[in-house]
């Protein structure tokens, strides 16, 4: 391919240069050297150690690597072509959403990995003789542009996140890019959301599963000093200070309850403003805080 000029690479003072610019000495030199090639022949498995093998002093291959070699044909062909093409105009574009480089297969191992449900082996065999990747590519394309039109906003975090599963779990839901954008930057804002990359899938599912956002719970030494006072306030009363057992009419009802067995709690829940500060926090038994939902 390099002889073909396809593609450049870097000289001795760092310069990208073509086959056809090199100097005619060079071009000899390139074009009379002998290579080793071996022919490999037996199971899947037995290729791809072979490949391992030989390859152990160069840049150690990646799985898809190896699939590609396994299943050379066609079909790897016209799928390298598309999608680990440097070339490619769309490749920043699947860069926001995809983590890896092209020449290292990463778009194409993404893409085949949505198509086939995560079954990559399976489907390169089932193609390998195809002469065209329609329906790979438009699977693909299909779940970029979902992803770009619920999201309008492109957010580091997006790089890498299960696009393709998150596709088919949402693609029959509607929604409105507008409000997705509102509250995507309301949730970045916010200082007690840790986990980002759970922020796309938190609005995808309903903004109901607060897991996957790892609100920031409570420091210990705010727990300390809740407990102390509630738990000096409930023994002046004669009560639990566990407010739900409080008010209850059991054994609990006047129980002081240790530290380790509290949990602390959103006063007001975060989802509906509430902080996670001194003035929103309260100690509850562990079985009343989980049995409570919305925290």
């Amino acid at each position: 391919r390099f002889v073909t000029n396809k593609f450049a690479v870097k000289d001795e003072n760092g310069m990208e240069q073509y086959f056809g610019g090199i100097a005619k000495d060079k071009q000899e030199k390139i074009l009379n050297t002998k290579l080793l090639i071996y022919e490999c022949e037996g199971t899947e498995s037995e290729i791809k150690e072979w490949f391992k093998t030989i390859n152990i002093a160069g840049v150690p291959l990646n799985e898809q690597e190896l699939l590609n070699a396994v299943y050379s044909g066609p079909f790897v062909t016209l799928g390298k072509a598309e999608f680990s093409n440097t070339q490619n105009a769309n490749i920043l574009k699947w860069g926001a959403y995809i983590k890896g480089s092209a020449n290292r297969q990463a778009f194409l191992e993404r893409a085949l990995d949505w198509v086939s449900k995560g079954n990559i082996g399976d489907y390169m065999s089932q193609h390998r003789y195809d002469d065209n990747i329609n329906e790979l590519k438009t699977y693909f394309n299909t779940v970029i542009d979902w992803v770009s039109g619920v999201f309008r906003d492109v957010e580091k975090e997006m790089q890498g996140l299960e696009w393709g599963r998150l596709y088919e779990e949402y693609k029959n839901q509607a929604y409105n890019p507008q409000k997705v954008s509102e509250e995507l930057k309301k949730l970045y804002a916010d200082s007690y959301v840790s986990n980002k990359k759970g922020i796309f899938e938190f609005i995808l599912g309903g903004s109901t599963n607060m897991s996957l956002l790892n609100v920031r719970v409570f420091d210990e030494a705010t727990k300390k000093s809740v407990y102390a006072k509630q738990t000096e306030e409930a023994k002046e009363k004669g009560v639990s200070n566990c407010s739900h057992c409080a008010i209850g009419h059991d054994s609990n009802k006047t129980k002081i309850w240790s530290l380790a067995d509290m949990d602390a709690d959103h006063v007001t829940a975060w989802s509906k403003g509430g902080s996670s500060d001194i003035a929103n926090c309260e100690m509850l038994c562990k079985t009343h805080n989980r049995a409570k939902g919305n925290r």
